[in-house]
């Protein structure tokens, strides 16, 4: 009896493999492969973005920096008040540093997309 119920789950395993599908790539999976570039206007605008974005983060934190001085200096603290303009002057320095490098890449980026469709 055992016998048989060994080899009737083995028939059975055995059918089950046969019918599983073969593995082809789906549609999904297709589409993920074929990923698209950006184009040449998406990487232009892209880095106009970004750019402005640390030019406003930048403007933010220098503001930040100026109104904090200015409380420190009413609360008659100008050594504080110094350190807190100069403290948002580098951290706007950075931010608008870093988005215009990031910035100015991905415009590069666009225009040698627009240079490799020319020639």
């Amino acid at each position: 009896m055992k016998a048989f119920v060994f080899c009737s789950a083995l028939a059975l395993a055995s059918l089950a493999y046969a019918q599983s599908q073969p593995d082809e790539p789906t549609a999904k999976a297709e589409k993920a492969k074929k990923k698209k570039d950006k184009s040449t206007a998406s990487d232009v605008g892209g880095g106009v973005g970004t750019t402005a974005a640390g030019v406003g983060k930048g403007a933010g934190h220098a503001a930040e920096g100026v109104g904090k001085g200015a409380a420190d200096l009413a609360t008659l603290h100008p050594i504080d008040a110094g350190a807190a303009v100069g403290t948002g002057a580098a951290k706007a320095g950075k931010d608008v540093t870093v988005g215009s490098a990031k910035g100015v890449g991905k415009v590069g980026k666009g225009i040698g997309h627009a240079l490799k469709k020319i020639l």
